[in-house]
């Protein structure tokens, strides 16, 4: 499937069935998964799980998945980290496009307004995607 040894998976409370079901799909792909929480569907602050995931992140062999109710929330906190390029994806070409050209390492989904079946093709299709480099690179270094 992908470059990706380590997938490393945080969710507030509104991502938390669809965390479940998305690491169910990955177990099947025996993919190593480091689930950082939350654990139950009970009120917490997406910012705390955002955070830990992208101090998580350390190389290239890594790649992170949150989750929440819309995706924005987590990715504009991630995306406070160095080396984090958290992408909202919504869709495949979305998905394609912030691996091609953004060389994201983070995914972000929103919970309430894609489905699973959605979510899972987003997943597989950010997982399989390269980076293209080129003229792309140069305009990530200005980031």
């Amino acid at each position: 499937m992908t470059k990706y040894k380590k997938i490393i998976i945080a969710c507030d409370h509104a991502g938390f069935k669809l965390k479940n079901e998305i690491k169910e799909f990955l177990f099947k792909k025996r993919k190593k998964i480091l689930d950082l929480g939350t654990k139950n569907t009970e009120s917490v602050d997406y910012p705390d799980y955002a955070h830990l995931l992208s101090k998580k992140i350390k190389n290239g062999n890594q790649m992170g998945i949150l989750i929440c109710g819309s995706g924005t929330g987590m990715a504009m906190t991630a995306n406070k980290h160095k080396n984090i390029r958290a992408a909202v994806c919504y869709n495949n070409k979305s998905a394609r496009l912030s691996r091609l050209h953004n060389n994201a390492n983070v995914i972000a989904l929103g919970s309430r307004l894609i489905s699973k079946k959605t979510a899972i093709k987003c997943l597989n299709t950010f997982m399989k995607t390269d980076f293209e480099g080129g003229r792309h690179k140069r305009r990530i270094k200005k980031i």
